[in-house]
């Protein structure tokens, strides 16, 4: 008496997208999911959500003066106390967060998106790849304060000079990240077998070369985050950004200093949110470039 073969594995190659085959786990999911990130997701998170309650959970307007000049932390009505002008520190803290995430929001996407498409100009042609790294070359020659003077001096201390600056500065890091991942895509086996399968250069270009290539850029996108915020905070914090009597972290920060000994509590709220917002976007940083790397 003949057996009857076993199927099974014959079924099991003609489908294929069923349970028989998982599909791996996303870079940056599983990026995400570490320690590191999970801290750094917290950190941002916590500072995203006090200045998106700012109108709720602060108890003054950022512009509103009392009597009470320089009062502690603690004192009724005002938890970080006040400043010089007697203005809730808790209020301009929070709609400060809100003034300098609106600020690195609209800037470090303008940054990139112009990034990119310099860096696809010089994957066009030999001739417009040379010029665009000179102006890449152009922009880095300026060091980010004489940029920012430049700027301020041309427009004026507002937030569209933060915006220019910070868009400028971040169009080299991601231009020259994408140039330089489409030249080694380029080069890989698997665009050459596009081409010969009668692919056209666009066509290769966006749907295969692309996808490849711009892994780096989301790494790239939380470490301009976090310069952002410097650059926006070092403006502010020297006069040129933001105009009073609007708060930002650093004009808040530039304010406390002639009081530091005398109040100390005054640059606390600012500086401890600053440091909790650039550690939290470094650890995401970190832990999507250590899962891109692999």
């Amino acid at each position: 008496m003949t057996s009857t073969p076993d199927l099974a594995p014959v079924e099991a190659l003609r489908k294929p997208g069923r349970a028989h085959r998982r599909s791996p786990r996303h870079p940056y999911r599983a990026a995400l999911s570490t320690a590191r990130a999970r801290t750094g997701l917290v950190l941002v998170g916590a500072v995203v959500l006090a200045g998106l309650l700012a109108p709720v959970v602060a108890g003054h307007g950022p512009t509103d003066q009392s009597g009470l000049s320089l009062a502690a932390a603690g004192t009724p009505g005002h938890p970080l106390g006040t400043d010089d002008l007697g203005r809730d520190l808790l209020s301009r803290v929070l709609y400060g967060i809100r003034a300098d995430l609106g600020i690195i929001a609209i800037a470090v996407p303008i940054g990139a998106a112009l990034g990119c498409l310099f860096a696809l100009a010089a994957a066009a042609h030999p001739v417009l790849d040379t010029l665009v790294q000179r102006i890449f070359d152009l922009i880095l020659a300026f060091p980010g304060l004489i940029l920012a003077l430049a700027v301020t001096a041309i427009l004026g201390p507002g937030r569209l000079p933060v915006v220019l600056v910070i868009a400028l500065a971040e169009i080299p890091a991601f231009g020259r990240l994408l140039r330089g991942g489409i030249l080694v895509q380029r080069e890989r086996e698997y665009v050459t077998a596009a081409r010969v399968g009668g692919s056209s250069g666009p066509r290769v270009l966006v749907r295969h070369i692309l996808p490849n290539a711009a892994d780096p850029l989301i790494v790239q996108v939380a470490v301009s985050l976090t310069v952002a915020v410097f650059i926006e905070g070092a403006m502010s914090f020297l006069g040129v950004g933001v105009r009073p009597p609007e708060p930002t972290l650093g004009s808040v920060l530039s304010q406390s200093m002639p009081y530091l000994a005398q109040a100390p509590h005054f640059a606390a709220g600012p500086l401890i949110t600053v440091t909790a917002l650039v550690l939290g976007l470094s650890l995401i940083a970190e832990a999507l470039n250590r899962e891109v790397r692999r």
